[in-house]
């Protein structure tokens, strides 16, 4: 707790050991009033200066406005009693300004706690950097950093800059920026990303950006800012407040004027002033919008931070209810549900072994920076002895011929096979890249270069559907048999092949037009390729997007890592999220009308009043933290 809810739970608890003990008190008369307003001011000070403050702006119709009359009322109907020969009643006026205050605190309390824990989760921007000068290593501030300076981060250090690893090699911690807890292995030559966690060996890294345009602060400021793009539901909390608390305030005028003046003109019966006058005053109290106007905002800004956590960064909760709406979701397919890279998918027709005829491939391919011979040399997973390899020749449109361990090696398609007299077999599997193989004009088998769907991919797309997404839709501009294996492998809905990126635009537009009055159309892309599409979708979604500024700028949502189950929790979060939003309107205005009928008709007094008021408050505002926690996410790991 900070110092001023610190301060606020001291006066109520004095305040409420003061109603106590004044209740044994046997003091009647004016003693008494001035005896309990004591506690009353005591406990209600802040809130009578802040209606008082409001009606001098001219803006007085809030809840500080609603609980003063209220609670001066029952007072002044406490002193008319006194003033008849009764005995004035004002424990209930110093009962209800107690009980909203305890109803403020606990929801100070609980934003407070759904900050911290989002400032936590998101507590990734660094304090210093470290840099090297004549004196030595020297700690500065990262916004003095220029780029291209060499940075120094020991281990349990934050990356302050994005930057290029020049030397070192071990392990980052990541989970601040994907919500994932397995850490990610660098080394020489990669790119590091700010707000990661060293946890091994010293690294050196060369910036290749200002502090101020890193991953770090492009995230805190998409985070910090996220509250200032409102849902609907929150722009309709605040007009249905601005129009709803003067409607109440003249309604209580009535209850408490029209019905005693209709008893004397139109029954001849006493007025009972003081009966309507109380049920007014109860009306007021349970009119209170509190729990609306604190709870919805607060059940979007947790989802936000929910989101966060999970490595999803979502701009604004107008962007989380929309995603909540989505019933179709179009992927690309490059880099999206596959890795976007070349990799060996198989061998076949090979008479030695599969990693013998690799071998030989990656020996023929290692002065190549062709991605294919990259590859190559990826699956053959160490470096090629190039001392074994002479007489390279590389023949375009063709492939490389050279000699290894003084045979003669041929390494590329059919046409380099026929060159060399070698007898080839066709490959059953030709959607990916087929890779031949010769020595000594004997035909070795061939590989199978692909780009490899990921892991996850074929669940993501069954997540989406239990979900409630109706319809999946992959676009590419690979060939239509690649697209076709891809999309059959995953149940993907419906696939577009051979696209130009003004054609993926065209499909969008289509596919929203066909949508109109229905659910929503949510696009995920890589976020660099893509931003048209992005731009053009209901939600635009970049995924794999850690130190990518087109991702981060074109999206309306940004996945932290290339995982593409991160869009299924997406969804699952809004929809989440939009439940409790729903259950809360639901609740709050069940609740209030109930309430309001009641104390209309004289069957509800001050502490139902009390109840209506702050009792739903404090079941909203605990029905909103649920936002914040994600136990689909906690299941996923376990």
């Amino acid at each position: 707790m900070n110092k001023k809810q610190k301060k606020t739970l001291l006066r109520i608890i004095c305040s409420a050991v003061l109603l106590i003990l004044l209740r044994f008190l046997p003091v009647t008369g004016i003693i008494r009033f001035f005896l309990y307003m004591i506690p009353y001011l005591l406990i209600g000070y802040d809130v009578l200066r802040k209606a008082f403050k409001g009606i001098k702006n001219r803006q007085p119709m809030d809840e500080s406005l609603l609980m003063c009359v209220a609670t001066m009322g029952a007072i002044i109907l406490g002193l008319y009693e006194d003033g008849t020969g009764g005995r004035g009643d004002y424990v209930e006026a110093v009962a209800v300004m107690l009980f909203y205050q305890i109803g403020e605190w606990f929801q100070s309390v609980a934003v407070g706690k759904s900050r911290r824990n989002i400032t936590e989760l998101m507590d990734i921007r660094p304090d210093y950097a470290n840099i090297e000068t004549e004196n030595g290593i020297e700690q500065v501030d990262p916004d003095e950093v220029e780029t291209g300076t060499i940075i120094y981060v020991k281990p349990g250090e934050k990356i302050p800059i994005d930057g290029i690893v020049i030397s070192g090699s071990g392990s980052l911690d990541t989970a601040a920026l994907t919500g994932e807890s397995l850490p990610r292995n660098i080394s020489e030559g990669d790119e590091v990303i700010s707000g990661c966690i060293n946890l091994t060996t010293p690294l050196r890294i060369r910036t290749t950006k200002e502090f101020g345009e890193s991953t770090v602060s492009k995230i805190l400021d998409l985070v910090e800012n996220a509250s200032s793009r409102k849902s609907k539901s929150e722009n309709f909390i605040t007009r249905f407040a601005r129009v709803y608390t003067p409607a109440v305030v003249f309604s209580a005028l009535a209850l408490a004027l029209l019905p005693p003046l209709f008893r004397i003109c139109a029954m001849g019966l006493a007025p009972m002033w003081g009966s309507y006058i109380y049920r007014a005053l109860s009306f007021l109290v349970i009119s209170c919008p509190c729990a609306l106007v604190v709870s919805i905002p607060l059940t979007f800004f947790a989802g936000i931070g929910g989101a966060s956590h999970a490595g999803i960064l979502i701009k604004g909760s107008n962007y989380l209810e929309t995603l909540s709406e989505v019933d179709t979701v179009v992927f690309d397919k490059t880099g999206t549900l596959t890795k976007g890279s070349f990799e060996v998918d198989g061998v076949h027709h090979s008479p030695i072994e599969e990693s013998a005829l690799i071998e030989i491939a990656a020996l023929a391919e290692s002065a190549s920076t062709h991605p294919i011979s990259q590859s190559l040399i990826k699956a053959y997973g160490a470096k090629p002895d190039r001392s074994r390899v002479t007489d390279i020749e590389e023949i375009a449109g063709q492939g490389i011929k050279a000699r290894i361990d003084g045979k003669d090696i041929a390494v590329g398609n059919t046409k380099l096979m026929k060159a060399v007299g070698a007898f080839y077999i066709e490959c059953p599997d030709d959607t990916g890249t087929i890779i031949h193989v010769s020595e000594d004009g004997k035909y070795m088998g061939h590989i199978v270069i692909s780009d490899i769907v990921k892991p996850n991919s074929g669940e993501a797309i069954s997540r989406l559907k239990a979900y409630g997404v109706q319809k999946t839709v992959m676009l590419t501009g690979d060939a239509s048999k690649i697209a076709d294996k891809v999309a059959s492998e995953l149940h993907v809905d419906e696939v577009h092949s051979e696209l130009l990126p003004a054609d993926k635009v065209s499909i969008v537009d289509r596919l929203i037009t066909e949508h109109q009055g229905k659910g929503k159309l949510a696009f995920v892309g890589d976020g660099i390729n893509d931003a048209p599409v992005l731009s053009r979708a209901d939600i635009g979604i970049a995924m794999g997007a850690m130190g990518s500024d087109a991702a981060i700028e074109a999206a309306d949502i940004v996945l932290m890592d290339d995982d593409p189950l991160k869009t299924a929790d997406a969804i699952r979060i809004a929809g989440k999220t939009m439940r409790i939003v729903k259950e809360n309107i639901v609740f709050a205005i069940g609740i209030k009308i109930l309430c309001l009928l009641f104390s209309a008709l004289g069957l509800a007094g001050m502490w139902l009043a009390v109840f209506a008021d702050v009792g739903v408050m404090i079941i909203c505002v605990l029905n909103s933290i649920r936002a914040l926690l994600d136990p689909g996410r906690k299941a996923k790991k376990a």
